[in-house]
């Protein structure tokens, strides 16, 4: 008798300022669970959060996905619930493995991995170690540092000192003198581009430095280099495997959210071009940038590469990188051989593992 399909409790959206990069990625990674032979193996049950992080059951999730954008307020079930997770939606035997597709704080953080370790069921992505560093920019930072892998230069910093003019003053300086112009100014726990500015002289530091503190209360400021935007993708967990590495390549000054997730304001170039040796090299950080913040399932691994001197900065890491129509994570690994709906079959495979 053929065996019961794995029932795959698909959660997006999210308390988050990526919310609807969710909802576009759920429909990528359904659509995958849906195709080919694994609509005989896996059994997709949706399950829709909600911005102010109230979780529903599959009738709204599916309305969402359709509608390929969040609800109104007035459109959902009233009266509404508080605001936050109550209870799950849904019995929790219906779901034999748990695939996260969030973005961001609430999702991404290690905050639902942890619900979903306090379940006891199985999930894809990397636990709640490997989730926690690899969100927040600075711990993250500090692991790589620790890990001896190279960065561009950075300052870290606390909103707060934002709200005292005499700490804030010192912070420029320290800025000014450690990094100079352009740099980047970024909250430590966001993803998508959200909330992040280039800042060219101190009257535009100010400025984003104050629109980073909107999005979160540690923030990260980084060297501007003159560089490409390499990335490389990582799947496995007992044994990590890195796909061939690709480039981003834009008109744009920097690639910020729109030009990301605007059709045509971006191109990938997968492989990149580049000599055998520096992919290799890329390949190589990507794996160590995993393993030093114990990052595992799946990951996407950004570098900067300066072909004039060589040099190769590790950006950042992403443990649950976009999976849109645009997203460089299933492109990477469908140019290295494994199609989408395999990729979603194998990362349910290893969160079974």
């Amino acid at each position: 008798m053929p065996s019961s399909p794995v029932r795959i409790g698909v959660v997006f959206g999210g308390a988050s300022g990526e919310h609807a990069v969710s909802i576009r990625s759920a429909i990528t990674v359904i659509n995958a669970l849906k195709e080919g032979d694994n609509q005989d193996h896996f059994e997709v049950v949706p399950v829709y959060i909600d911005q102010a992080g109230r979780w529903w059951p599959e009738r709204i999730a599916n309305g969402v996905l359709k509608q390929r954008q969040p609800p109104a307020d007035e459109s959902l079930p009233q009266p509404l619930p508080p605001a936050g997770f109550r209870s799950l939606p849904i019995d929790n035997d219906r779901v034999d493995v748990w695939f996260p597709v969030l973005h961001g704080p609430n999702g991404e953080d290690g905050t639902v991995q942890g619900l979903f370790t306090l379940m006891g069921k199985p999930f894809v992505g990397s636990g709640v170690l490997g989730s926690a560093v690899g969100m927040d920019k600075l711990a993250m930072k500090a692991a790589f540092a620790a890990a001896g892998l190279p960065q561009v230069p950075y300052v870290g910093l606390n909103a707060a000192d934002l709200n005292h003019p005499e700490r804030q003053n010192k912070l420029i300086a320290r800025i000014e003198a450690e990094l100079g112009y352009p740099c980047f100014v970024k909250p430590a726990n966001m993803g998508s581009s959200v909330g992040i500015s280039k800042a060219r002289h101190r009257d535009q530091l100010l400025a984003g430095l104050q629109e980073a503190a909107r999005h979160d209360s540690r923030l990260v400021v980084e060297r501007g280099v003159s560089a490409r935007e390499l990335e490389c993708a990582v799947r496995g967990r007992q044994q990590l495997k890195a796909s061939v590495v690709g480039e981003i390549s834009f008109d744009a000054d920097w690639y910020d959210y729109d030009t990301k997730y605007t059709d045509g304001c971006s191109q990938t170039l997968i492989p990149a071009p580049l000599p055998a040796q520096v992919s290799a090299q890329v390949q190589a950080i990507a794996l160590q940038a995993c393993t030093a913040v114990h990052a595992y399932g799946l990951a996407r691994v950004d570098v900067f590469y300066d072909e004039n001197s060589g040099d190769i900065w590790l950006n950042e890491i992403n443990t649950l990188p976009g999976f849109t129509s645009q997203s460089m994570y299933p492109m990477l690994w469908d140019a290295s051989g494994v199609a989408l709906p395999e990729l979603v079959a194998q990362l349910v495979h290893t969160a079974r593992e």
